[in-house]
């Protein structure tokens, strides 16, 4: 098997997992809380990335880190996980999966808007369009779930899943200055200081983790929304030559995501969460694929 080859399988196993866990963040969430379903994912991520650290024999690269890197990835671990998910696993506690997976879809947009303000990068003309075109998607979706039978949406649920856009869109651009960390190290790192905050809050509030189903819902949310699709997607990004490729193959995911919603779940998937998806979607590809060759030829 060829490298491209072994990356497309290693990016399939990525999508398959991100697939997933809409569907598992609804299941879990009827056994435990949000918080008590973060504390379990995430103690069960950072098991994987300390055995990923061990397979990949990079501890010594941990140790190396500088006394001004721990404090950096100490503020990370606040961000991500424990804000972003504690958000994000609200949203979906309060609003039907077919709607908070999609806003959340969308910070790739709210991306661009946070490096215009912060980063100084100014946002092409072009770009603009694929932005209105997704946040159009986002607002179908927020008003149309209102069509939904027998169901009263969450204004706080719509907040919070915009939101989640938000803070993954700040994790990204925070981490984006830790290139020069190598990536398993920044997953454990970040993970690391998430997970004794979030033993912390236990000890401070409590929690009832006492049911099988519950436990298990919870280590599956850490597996396959956080351990298994980032490593494998890391290592299909390394094998591959084509990297479009690969990042393309997780506009896959959203759509596949809302199949196991209403087969899982039996939730009625509403043509305005279809359409909706379609734009968020199709305005995220339109600006990264389609307005850069334009710039660039302009030029």
């Amino acid at each position: 098997m060829t490298d491209n080859s072994k990356a497309t399988v290693y990016a399939g196993i990525a999508v398959l997992s991100w697939s997933t866990v809409a569907t598992a963040f609804k299941i879990s969430l009827t056994h435990l809380t949000h918080f008590e379903m973060l504390l379990v994912a995430s103690c069960t991520a950072l098991c994987l990335f300390i055995l990923l650290l061990t397979v990949q024999r990079k501890w010594t690269l941990v140790r190396a880190l500088p006394a001004r890197q721990w404090r950096r990835f100490a503020l990370i671990g606040l961000l991500n996980p424990v804000a972003y998910y504690l958000v994000l696993f609200k949203a979906y506690a309060l609003l039907p999966a077919q709607v908070a997976q999609p806003i959340n879809y969308a910070w790739p947009i709210v991306l661009l808007i946070l490096l215009a303000l912060f980063a100084r990068q100014p946002i092409p003309r072009m770009k603009y369009i694929g932005m209105f075109i997704s946040l159009a998607g986002v607002a179908l979706i927020s008003f149309g779930s209102g069509s939904m039978a027998g169901s009263s949406v969450s204004v706080m649920g719509l907040l919070l899943a915009a939101l989640s856009a938000f803070l993954w869109a700040a994790y990204w651009m925070v981490n984006n200055k830790n290139r020069t960390v190598d990536g398993s190290v920044t997953l454990f790192m970040s993970f690391l200081f998430g997970t004794l905050y979030l033993v912390a809050g236990a000890c401070m509030v409590g929690v009832n983790i006492s049911t099988l189903p519950g436990i298990l819902s919870g280590m599956y949310v850490g597996a396959f929304e956080i351990g298994v699709p980032f490593i494998f997607f890391g290592l299909a990004m390394r094998k591959t030559t084509n990297p479009a490729l690969v990042n393309q193959m997780c506009y896959l995911s959203p759509f596949l995501s809302l199949f196991l919603i209403a087969v899982v779940l039996d939730e009625q998937i509403v043509t305005t969460t279809y359409i909706g998806l379609a734009l968020i979607v199709t305005g995220i590809v339109f600006n990264e694929y389609l307005v850069r060759p334009v710039i660039k030829a302009v030029r």
